[in-house]
């Protein structure tokens, strides 16, 4: 019997405690997200790539996530719900 296959966009507890291995998982890793994420999955998705952008040990590795990072920052500013405004009316006297 084989284990049911997680949700899309679903990123595992292990991956966040323990980290990738090394800095090219960690950039197909961050590929991987920004390919898969949704409107739905977008804000654990954001934390969770911030995460392993901090766990890579280079300025190098680091720019080379930014295309990723940026894309996924702006899928989110995108997606980000606007905080309603409530609209009143003036009363007149």
């Amino acid at each position: 019997m084989t284990a049911p296959k997680p949700p899309v966009g679903f990123v595992s507890l292990k991956s966040i405690k323990q980290g990738p291995s090394d800095p090219k998982s960690t950039l197909a890793e961050l590929r991987e997200i920004y390919f898969k994420t949704s409107k739905r999955t977008i804000e654990h998705d954001f934390d969770h790539a911030i995460e392993l952008l901090k766990s890579l040990p280079t300025e190098e590795d680091r720019e080379k996530a930014t295309v990723y990072m940026e894309g996924i920052a702006q899928m989110r500013k995108e997606w980000a719900v606007a905080p309603t405004r409530g609209r009143t009316r003036k009363k007149s006297k």
